[in-house]
């Protein structure tokens, strides 16, 4: 192998060769800046490796070969079948090494590897195979005018797409934006999470090893301050597509703005779930539990505000303490029974914990965690499941994402006030309603300021359903057919058929 890649023995004794170089024009490559990232385990504190991060000329050189791609007949002329064919030996591939990059996610993020293999990487391969099928299925339309003319649409892709993904779901978020921009055509320069810098760059091998074109998928690690503002900038971008925080969408709207890219954000939440007084309680604390101690509480879509009516809001909080004390158990991710890893990183452990404490200043009650978890010996950033009542609209903790393991409780009395306490956010991203009542589940559903809501479940989406939020919590869509609508254009085509002037 090239000096740029590093042999590593994970803690569950898998041992791989990793890539630590920018993935540009199908080779790994050196940063120009000679700039690096150190990733560390979230679960011991320990450091991983180091990896080349990019500067806004190694940006440069990604965007120059992704056009050069984008401009080659090997690509541009490439029949659509062909792609799909291409995406869907990639999703094997994938599904090959599945183990591998499973190992990778665990030991570079901290989430429990039964979680990164069953789920995380089930949904990866799903998604490529899912937009493989897609390619050679997107077509435009005729439109009957007059005798003296034809017209008609051609679908076509958008160009040279830059995408920002989150640490949250590393491999799953780059899945969610690669398979639409490649099934309709596009070429991409794609840029990890600083805090989880390694699973992409094995990805990048396998993207190489499926027989891409040159260029048509370059893959970076670096700063969200310099490479990713220098993608998001970038004058030869066509387009942007982010998931992160709000705060950050803003920042790349702001920047998107000087050629004027097409966008795709998706960003913050502070999701709601609705228990009603006829609900099976001992599902919706189930699903509640899933909806906010899921991913360690790092879910963009948490349902971490449980609205709850008050004639059945104390069995619920006892329902739901109970399946904490009984499911939850934190440790090393490696252990087939654990179901909580750590915070991703120090800063992430640092600000959950400074929510936790802003919470107790502001009145509200902990009836379960509120501390870093006892049992795992102080390394690690690890926080116990935090459950909190006694909250108000007006705090911190109800209004601002956490992103981590801790949920609020509010009692509501009638519908029309569950309503009002679930729509008083900035944010639209998720939502979840508990009820028997099939009439008030769909008159519910329709009033939720969300861009998806769960009747009795949270947090079970599905890659063949539309994703995407309202108010600030993004704009677009992704999954399903709705996403491949974000990486192509339509072209109208007028033919005169005898008109005379």
């Amino acid at each position: 192998m090239s000096k740029l890649s590093v042999d590593l023995k994970a803690p569950n004794g898998r041992s791989f060769n990793l890539p630590t170089g920018l993935f540009i024009n199908n080779e790994f490559v050196k940063s120009s800046s000679g700039q690096t990232i150190t990733s560390i385990n979230p679960a011991n504190e320990e450091e991983i490796c180091t990896v080349e991060a990019a500067s806004a000329l190694d940006v440069d050189k990604a965007v120059e070969a992704a056009r050069s791609a984008f401009n080659d007949p090997s690509w541009r002329n490439m029949p659509a079948t062909d792609r799909g064919i291409l995406l869907y030996k990639l999703a094997s591939l994938i599904e090959l090494h599945a183990s591998i990059l499973a190992t990778i996610e665990t030991w570079d993020n901290g989430k429990p590897y039964t979680v990164a293999l069953n789920e995380d990487l089930a949904e990866v391969i799903f998604v490529f195979r899912y937009y493989a099928g897609w390619a050679d299925k997107l077509h435009g339309d005729t439109i009957p005018t007059t005798s003296q003319k034809f017209a008609y649409t051609l679908r076509q892709p958008v160009g040279i797409c830059g995408q920002i993904i989150p640490w949250n779901y590393p491999l799953a978020m780059a899945a969610w934006k690669l398979g639409p921009a490649l099934a309709c055509g596009n070429t991409v320069v794609i840029k990890a999470a600083e805090q989880t810098p390694l699973s992409i760059l094995y990805l990048a091998r396998l993207i190489k090893e499926t027989g891409f074109p040159r260029g048509v998928v370059n893959m970076l690690n670096g700063y969200g301050r310099t490479a990713g503002a220098a993608i998001a900038s970038h004058m030869d971008v066509d387009k942007i597509a982010f998931t992160g925080s709000t705060s950050i969408g803003k920042e790349i709207m702001k920047m998107a703005a000087v050629n004027m890219k097409n966008i795709t954000l998706e960003t913050g939440g502070k999701s709601p779930l609705i228990v009603f007084e006829d609900a099976d309680l001992d599902q919706a604390a189930r699903w509640a539990h899933l909806g906010i101690m899921g991913n360690a509480g790092q879910i963009c879509t948490a349902t971490s505000r449980i609205l709850v009516h008050s004639s059945v809001a104390a069995s619920f909080a006892v329902k739901l303490q109970d399946i904490i004390h009984s499911t939850s158990k934190l440790g090393d991710p490696f252990d087939p029974f654990t179901s909580q890893g750590p915070q991703v990183s120090k800063a992430q452990y640092e600000r959950v914990l400074s929510y936790i404490e802003a919470g107790r200043r502001e009145g509200a009650t902990i009836i379960t965690g509120g501390t870093p978890a006892p049992e795992c010996g102080g390394k690690g950033f690890f926080i116990s499941p935090t459950i909190f009542t006694n909250t108000k609209p007006t705090m911190n903790i109800y209004q601002e994402e956490i992103f981590g393991p801790v949920v609020i409780t509010t009692p509501f009395e009638t519908e029309d006030e569950a309503l009002r306490l679930a729509n008083d956010t900035t944010y639209g991203l998720g939502s979840a309603v508990f009820t028997r009542d099939l009439e008030r589940a769909h008159r519910v559903a329709a009033r939720l300021e969300t861009g998806t809501v769960w009747v009795n479940s949270s947090n079970d989406g599905d890659v063949r359903v539309p994703f995407g939020g309202v108010k600030q919590s993004g704009i677009g869509r992704e999954l399903g057919e709705e996403g491949l609508r974000a990486y192509s254009t339509v072209k109208s085509v007028h033919v005169n058929l005898g008109m005379r002037l």
